[in-house]
């Protein structure tokens, strides 16, 4: 494989001064061979990015998508779509092999999100984890943060599989998470099992919180200095961070779903991995903006987390304790996050059938 020939820019000048990873938040072959120009050492998928990737590259996937329902006449939709998201995955997969040898499994990584209509069944999520497991020797899944999700994650980490947690959004998630994978790795210790070159993430999708909270703010008509509500991700993640510092977990940190550019720059220089969009990336690389040195810590100030607290929701995704495991599938940017997950799925059955049963 021909080697990818760096690019210059405030992206590399980050990574290469930090422990800070950067990954792409998608798995197209082309965002991401630029992302790794820049210098990302990963990738992430999730249902609506595959979905998202599959559609916009048709000249290529009508006729694998055709070759994949020729070869397998008795699958159905589900089964032909989720074979192109292997496929894909895989292929992506390949491109971060130099760094994942160079890391020992730690990044080079490409995320494979479990099937969401799993998401109320343990064994099925951790035995399709296990199965994208076996797919490449740098995939690592993606299992929900809900309490159901935490007992596959214990599950599928004692099998040997590298977890990406999702669907996460608060602190008292994270922790849970990481604390199931600390079990599963604990168990694979006691047994001598391999646990050095795994390479385990908890996401927290910051975003996606600050959506959520922007709408609790309108629908309660909370009075709040609207710019506070773009800190409050970053409060959640630097407050989950130092908690696994403090408490030694494995899992690192993975902030995702970005919305503005301080959700980069609030991060450097902690041992997290940053996962912006492909077009974040080339927004900021292409931009004026500096590195100007580590952030993560740096609190975040406390005339926002004054404001935020004005919020009962982000009390809730602030504080350790915030939240049960039996709370954490009712939170509202859990519903609304497997819901777009779940309609990526039926968007991506949808297309499949336009493919190999086509409209007379």
């Amino acid at each position: 494989m021909a080697q990818i020939k760096p690019t210059p820019g405030p992206l590399r000048d980050a990574v290469e001064a930090t422990p800070t990873a950067l990954w792409n938040d998608s798995s197209d072959l082309n965002e991401l061979k630029q992302s790794i120009s820049y210098g990302g050492v990963g990738a992430t998928c999730n249902p609506v990015i595959a979905y998202t990737t599959i559609s916009k590259y048709p000249e290529i996937w009508t006729d694998r998508i055709r070759k994949i329902a020729e070869d397998n006449p008795t699958w159905g939709e589900s089964e032909i779509g989720w074979r192109a998201v292997k496929d894909m995955s895989i292929e992506a997969a390949k491109l971060l092999e130099p760094a994942f040898k160079e890391t020992n499994g730690r990044d080079g990584r490409l995320s494979v999100q479990t099937d969401p209509r799993f998401h109320r069944d343990a064994k099925k999520l951790a035995d399709q984890a296990e199965e994208f497991h076996k797919m490449a020797d740098n995939i690592v899944v993606k299992i929900p943060a809900t309490k159901t999700g935490l007992e596959a994650i214990e599950d599928a980490t004692y099998r040997g599989v590298s977890v990406n947690v999702t669907v996460s959004f608060t602190v008292a998630q994270a922790v849970k998470a990481a604390e199931a994978i600390e079990r599963g790795l604990k168990k694979r210790d006691a047994e001598g099992l391999e646990t050095k070159n795994m390479g385990p993430v908890v996401t927290i999708m910051v975003g996606r919180l600050d959506d959520w909270l922007k709408e609790c703010v309108k629908r309660e008509g909370i009075f709040i200095d609207p710019s506070a509500l773009e800190w409050a991700g970053i409060a959640a993640f630097k407050h989950a961070y130092k908690i696994f510092q403090e408490r030694g977990f494995r899992a690192r940190l993975l902030a995702a779903a970005f919305r503005n550019v301080l959700q980069w720059s609030e991060f450097q220089g902690g041992d997290v991995v940053v996962s912006p969009p492909f077009k974040w990336q080339k927004l900021i690389n292409d931009s004026d903006y500096k590195f100007e040195g580590p952030r993560m810590d740096i609190p975040v100030d406390e005339y926002y987390l004054e404001q935020l607290r004005r919020i009962p929701e982000f009390t809730r995704s602030y504080e350790e304790d915030g939240m049960t495991p039996e709370e954490f599938e009712d939170f509202g940017a859990t519903r609304k996050t497997l819901r777009q997950f779940l309609n990526a799925d039926s968007d991506l059955d949808a297309l499949v059938r336009d493919v190999i049963v086509p409209a007379p």
